[in-house]
């Protein structure tokens, strides 16, 4: 009976340490199908994205209303490139204020393909409290430390898709979906037609979850609202006004 019992923990045990080791190889199969091929003779900084246009000296600013005060966020596109992986990006300078005082100020780095999507090759943060920087949690270059490349927008949009906007395995992973088009989307300055809603998500951060609406009559987002803290960031002003 003893020999019987131990032959039937030892059968266990083998099956629990295939289970182990085949979800490690499909946790690494995973990792690995993910190799977006990048050709930097396929990438412009002439960002013409109808959802998101961004020529130098645009300017994009919102607002929003939180638990903790009101925050404002600037972005700016600013003569600057940085040459990551071999391809030319512009850098798209984010940053933000809580309460009137700086708490983020972070470049990232877009290039548009000869497709019209909008890549993403890194951002460098740059954190503050008490008007003090404190550290640079997020940042990740493409290329460096196995971080690689993502789409922020694609140039077609078709409900159900999903892409990785990003990917730094465990630190940054953010996924979007394309949740519908043509909508109709209201904020206090105006109301804007034709916008295609984005359910942004990240594996690393469960209760991180927005929904984002980009439409073309400015070429950017113009709210982000998140889910389950019911906060929303509306865009005030964008400059140039596009034709």
């Amino acid at each position: 009976m003893k020999k019987f019992l131990t032959l039937i923990l030892l059968i266990l045990a083998i099956a629990f340490m295939i289970t182990l080791s085949t979800k490690a190889i499909l946790k690494h199969d995973q990792v690995a199908k993910y190799d977006p091929q990048i050709n930097p003779s396929d990438f412009s900084t002439n960002i013409t994205n109808p959802l998101f246009t961004l020529p130098i000296g645009r300017k994009l600013t919102y607002e929003e209303q939180t638990t903790g005060g009101s925050e404002k966020n600037v972005i700016e596109i600013a003569n600057e490139k940085r040459i990551i992986m071999g391809v030319e990006t512009i850098v798209y300078r984010d940053k933000v204020w809580k309460n009137n005082q700086l708490i983020e100020d972070t470049k990232d780095y877009l290039a548009q393909d000869k497709d019209g999507n909008v890549w993403y090759f890194g951002e460098e943060v740059n954190n503050y409290e008490s008007g003090k920087l404190v550290d640079h949690k997020g940042s990740w270059i493409a290329g460096n430390k196995g971080a690689l490349p993502g789409i922020w927008i694609k140039s077609q949009h078709f409900v159900g898709d999903s892409y990785r906007q990003e990917y730094y395995q465990g630190e940054a992973e953010d996924m979007t979906n394309v949740v519908a088009v043509n909508k109709t989307v209201k904020t206090k300055k105006a109301t804007y037609k034709g916008c295609v809603k984005m359910y942004d998500w990240t594996p690393l951060e469960p209760s991180s979850q927005e929904n984002k609406y980009y439409c073309p009559e400015v070429g950017a987002l113009v709210v982000s609202e998140h889910i389950g803290q019911g906060d929303r960031m509306e865009l005030i002003d964008a400059t140039p006004k596009l034709p």
